[in-house]
């Protein structure tokens, strides 16, 4: 009997593979005997029931290996799309997600009409979000989460992964301003202005959402002002100041421009998109 676990959608996402692979179980208990099951040949039952018990006690390597093994001898039973899923989960819970990454990519090629392939596709995104690291090392990993979240809301709208999707994907893209303000501020500090504004000018036009936006925006002041285009910097700080009027930052710019300079206001309501665009068009 193959079970079918639509139902579980409501299930908190990380849970669902292995709540699936409980109810699997239900059907093939009671078969296996206690023996190596990476050495000769074995029944579906035996495998798939030996690989749960492993997942049970935490031997995730192992359990992986097992999963790798139903595909194996029996690639064509209905075990073994499943076993392909259970094999990718298993490296996730160990911590290789490399491992996990290539056998999610591979179902993916191989199942692309599969009812769990939205999974797969989620779990590849969470196994790049977990990688994520501290913004002063590289940001690969940030990006490929970025990039893989964005494709499961795209893909699977009405999904709860891509409800999930969108709610991790502020922190990538937070973590991807964060990379391009602390390049930006560094080439500041080094006196090469142009190559800070790239930097500065990036978090705006793509991450202006983020909570970096502001501070953004007054370091292109001070950029500005250093490369002696002060009609660049009132623009920026009008910007800053239709935006964050309250912020610190907007102070911090008012008072690098020149005494009784009035920063130019923004016309009229807009978003905050149309009137960058509009000021610098």
């Amino acid at each position: 009997m193959i079970y079918r676990l639509r139902f579980l959608r409501a299930v908190p996402p990380r849970a669902i593979i292995l709540v699936a692979a409980l109810l699997a179980w239900l059907p093939l208990a009671g078969c296996e005997e206690k023996e190596n099951m990476l050495v000769g040949d074995h029944s579906v039952s035996q495998l798939y029931n030996a690989a749960m018990e492993a997942m049970a006690n935490e031997e995730y390597s192992n359990a992986a290996k097992m999963f790798d093994e139903v595909e194996r001898q029996h690639p064509y039973s209905v075990w073994a799309i499943r076993a392909q899923l259970m094999a990718a989960y298993a490296d996730y819970e160990g911590i290789r997600y490399e491992d996990a990454i290539d056998a999610l990519t591979r179902f993916i090629e191989l199942h692309p009409g599969s009812e769990h392939v939205d999974y797969a596709y989620y779990m590849r995104a969470l196994c790049y979000y977990e990688q994520i690291a501290d913004v002063r090392r590289d940001q690969r990993a940030t990006a490929m989460a970025f990039e893989g979240f964005t494709d499961v809301i795209r893909r699977f709208p009405n999904t709860s992964y891509a409800r999930d999707a969108a709610f991790k994907l502020d922190l990538a893209r937070d973590h991807l301003a964060a990379k391009d303000m602390s390049i930006g501020r560094w080439y500041e500090s080094q006196g090469n202005y142009m190559a800070a504004v790239g930097r500065f000018k990036t978090v705006i036009d793509r991450y202006q959402t983020t909570s970096h936006a502001a501070e953004a925006l007054e370091r292109l002041t001070e950029c500005y002002i250093a490369l002696g285009l002060p009609d660049e910097a009132h623009k920026t700080a009008a910007v800053l100041g239709y935006n964050y009027p309250n912020s610190d930052y907007y102070k911090q710019a008012y008072g690098l421009l020149t005494p009784g300079a009035e920063v130019k206001q923004a016309p009229e309501e807009g978003f905050f998109s149309r009137l960058w665009e509009s000021m610098f068009d």
